[in-house]
């Protein structure tokens, strides 16, 4: 590994596919007949050393295309990965098929662990060579939505400004301004409602057929598998959602008629959620540069290894945070294994959500980097994506005494808010998530019919949400189509709201006992993906969220915190 690398300097070098078969069949035939673990275990590391520069140059591919999507050479890498990979899988399956076919599966459980052979399997079971031209379709529909949506070109207050620009109007103290910007990001959606509609109902149905191919009904059950789920099912996730409405969302509704009495308003719209404090909400007192700059004191303050690890992203050019056009419009975490190292990516737009990546998408990367030097695997780098959020919602709350460092005299208004949306996030999240196993259970429905569903569930879950009559296409339930996780990542989303309990549950730890709290939260960075998502919550302290009362317990912490601040702001 080269120590004196940075992110730009990295020569990227398209995989040799057809080198790639010819490497996996002779690196299978040697582990088939294998008559030593040794020969075993040596094949499992060449394995894991060649996969890593293959995906390595996947990755650098995908972030120069997602930091530029009108740049054509990186543009055809992505597409020819996306073509070439799925066509490789069968022969890398090959390779999980011979390592669960060793007659050394206890030698293999006993040095990595039981969960390596567990999550090859799954792997294994998920796959399907009747689904490969299916998946490279799913990557054309997936790259068409994300260049869609990364050219928006939105012309307001005198600028032109994609979808991450745009959106610091919301909380805009002009309520005109805001009422207008929620115009604007609706128009942007209606027109290309045909084309965003007709992209996701291509994706529904050949996904439906991915999972016919595997055996399933629909696809929910391929799509669980995909997601790593190994512990629950559908049952379990409805079970969650059923508490998060009979428990968060009566609160949340309690938040919004707090927050309309603060700003002044008779009711609250949809254009004025993100606007908390009449005298303005907090925003960074300072560009990218002096934001990365605080979050470098942060993290030195925070702890040793969290200082080691700034100090690497820094030094290694590991993160790219400008808003800039053609930039596609999300925010990720990702790595690099040939390095070690994780990359940052965001659009940043002088709202509050800057700060948030430096914590939200670092505590993903602060996890990457702690479990590459504590697993023996690359495969036990990753941990289930039930798990990885917990990570980051969690360090977010860390944040929370270094508020002054980004907001200055602001800080205490950032700590409401933040807060404030991170329980009111979850109503919405749930919602994503039913959403999807309507849309999957039904296959058939039509574009028009997807939307009214998506209306009736924010009635359900968000029943304070009211756009106002103007705005008739969020109000006949367009607004889903902002949601990249949605055509991205089917069933990602609950993630977000299991992993807030967690969150919440580190935020109370920390305030009783910052010591064990910050031990627990070493644990799980360390655990990586060597345990399943129950076991990686017990190891590191952490209550199941499925058990009765289980939303409950984790948020009533931060409700009490908000319902004091509520009541000040009230008096």
């Amino acid at each position: 590994m080269n120590e004196q690398f940075t992110f730009q300097s990295i020569k990227y070098k398209r995989p040799d596919f057809e080198a790639l078969k010819v490497f996996y069949e002779e690196l299978n035939a040697r582990l088939k007949s294998a008559k030593t673990y040794e020969t075993v275990r040596e094949c499992i590391f060449e394995e894991e050393r060649y996969s890593s520069t293959v995906n390595t140059m996947g990755t650098i591919a995908t972030v120069r295309h997602t930091v530029d999507t009108s740049d054509k050479f990186y543009e055809a890498e992505v597409e020819h990965f996306d073509r070439k990979y799925p066509e490789a899988m069968p022969y890398m399956q090959a390779f999980n098929a011979a390592l669960l076919e060793s007659p050394f599966k206890k030698e293999i459980d006993r040095e990595f662990g039981a969960q390596f052979l567990k999550a090859v399997k799954l792997g294994f079971d998920s796959f399907s060579e009747k689904n490969i031209a299916l998946m490279q379709e799913e990557s054309e529909l997936v790259n068409r939505y994300q260049k869609l949506t990364a050219a928006c070109k939105i012309s307001f207050d005198g600028g032109e400004h994609n979808l991450y620009g745009i959106l610091k109007y919301f909380s805009d103290p002009d309520r005109s301004v805001r009422k207008a910007t929620a115009q604007k990001y609706a128009d942007f959606f209606e027109e290309n409602d045909k084309e965003l509609g007709d992209i996701f109902d291509r994706l529904v149905k050949l996904r439906h057929q991915m999972g016919i191919n595997m055996g399933f009904k629909n696809f929910i059950p391929l799509g669980y598998m995909q997601q790593g789920r190994m512990d629950y099912d559908e049952k379990d996730v409805a079970s969650f959602r059923k508490q998060v409405l009979e428990e968060l969302v009566p609160f949340c509704s309690e938040i919004y008629q707090a927050q309309a009495k603060r700003i002044g308003v008779e009711k609250i719209r949809y254009y004025d959620e993100q606007f908390i404090f009449l005298d303005g909400n907090a925003v960074p007192i300072g560009d990218r540069a002096y934001l990365v700059e605080q979050a470098c004191k942060m993290y030195h303050n925070m702890s040793k290894e969290t200082g080691e690890f700034i100090d690497f992203m820094i030094e290694h050019e590991l993160m790219d945070l400008d808003n800039k056009p053609n930039k596609a419009a999300t925010g990720y975490m990702t790595t690099l294994n040939d390095y070690k190292a994780p990359f940052v990516y965001s659009c940043f737009n002088g709202t509050t959500g800057d700060v948030d990546v430096l914590t939200h998408e670092m505590g993903h990367a602060f996890a990457g980097y702690m479990a590459m030097r504590h697993q023996p695997l690359q495969a036990l780098w990753s941990e289930p994506t039930d798990i990885a959020e917990i990570h980051s919602m969690s360090m977010e709350q860390f944040a929370y005494p270094y508020a002054e460092l980004f907001f200055g005299e602001k800080a205490d208004k950032y700590r409401f808010q933040h807060l404030q949306e991170a329980l009111t996030f979850v109503p919405f999240g749930v919602a994503v998530d039913e959403f999807q196993h309507i849309v999957y259970e039904n296959p058939d429905m039509t574009p028009n019919e997807r939307t009214a569903a998506w209306r009736e569930l924010e009635k359900k879950y968000m029943p304070w949400r009211d756009y106002g009559e103007e705005n008739a296409f969020f109000n006949r339930g367009g607004l889903w189509y902002h949601k990249l996780h949605i055509y991205h990542y089917p069933f990602y989303y609950i993630n977000y709201t299991l992993t807030t309990m967690g969150a919440m549950e580190f935020k109370k730890k920390q305030a009783e006992d910052k010591t064990t709290c910050w031990q627990d939260y070493m644990t799980l960075c360390k655990v990586g993906g060597s345990l399943g998502y129950l076991d990686t919550l017990r190891a590191a302290n952490l209550a199941n969220p499925f058990l009765a009362g289980g939303v409950k317990r984790a948020v009533s912490y931060a409700i009490d915190i908000l319902r004091k601040e509520m009541q000040k702001t009230e008096a």
